[in-house]
């Protein structure tokens, strides 16, 4: 049985996955802000001693495995699958990412560094086949990071403050080695239209105080996975849309 041209035996295979890796989500978020290593040579009995289900994070990773293969297929071959494959490995990261900020409000280094580290290696995959592919995400890296460090520092100048965190600087930049220049820019985009739009909810609902710290990285993290799902032409539209009050044909 096939469902959009591939196989139900490949949604019952991802969907287990997303189901282990759920939990290991959950396992790395109690232990990243701690500065503790995720995989140790203790690591089994202490996760046995610990161990409690997360079904939430678990349903959750489970679900974007199965929507991401449905949205991008499975190729014949390995490199037509990258997409696929990256997106897929940087998932549980987005989603540590989201939850810790959103609890503690850091983005660990580690977990930085981690996203960085995998963006390089396909950045490097990606330019066996096409060198300018590898040059785009190499400037969409210095892009994201760019642009959230001037942000930064403009509101440290203006404000006496940090207007963004610096581990929003270091995400952004090793998210544009995943998506490369154009796709970054965008991510940047919805990342502040959401965050304008929620934000604005939770001061009226009054879940935030105006004094009150609003953590950004939830908004990177759901703007990415809009980038994901979403052809970057359609993203492109609809944001020219908004922006332009309509204005844009």
């Amino acid at each position: 049985m096939y469902y959009n041209d591939v196989h139900i035996g490949y949604y019952l295979a991802v969907a287990i996955l997303g189901l282990f890796v759920g939990q290991l989500v959950d396992w790395a978020n109690k232990r990243l802000p701690e500065y503790k290593k995720f995989l140790s040579l203790d690591i089994f009995k202490e996760y046995k001693r610990n161990f409690k289900p997360n079904y939430i994070l678990m349903l959750l990773t489970s679900a974007i495995y199965v929507t991401l293969v449905y949205t991008l297929g499975i190729k014949d071959t390995w490199i037509a699958n990258l997409d696929l494959i990256k997106f897929l490995i940087l998932t549980p990261m987005l989603l540590s990412a989201f939850v810790i900020d959103y609890k503690l409000q850091i983005i660990p280094n580690r977990l930085n560094l981690t996203i960085f580290e995998f963006g390089l290696i396909f950045a490097f995959i990606y330019g066996l086949s096409d060198v300018a592919i590898t040059l785009n995400m190499l400037l969409g890296m210095l892009a994201g990071a760019g642009i959230f460090l001037l942000i930064t520092l403009v509101g440290g100048l203006f404000y006496g403050k940090e207007a963004m965190g610096f581990g929003d600087v270091k995400l952004m930049g090793a998210l544009g080695l995943f998506f490369g220049l154009s796709n970054i820019v965008v991510i940047t985009l919805i990342s502040f239209l959401i965050g304008a739009i929620l934000s604005i909810g939770l001061l009226v609902t009054k879940v935030k105080k105006t004094d009150e710290y609003i953590p950004f990285g939830p908004f990177i993290v759901i703007a990415t996975f809009i980038s994901m799902y979403i052809p970057f032409e359609t993203i492109k539209f609809v944001l020219m849309k908004i922006f332009t009050l309509g204005m844009y044909n």
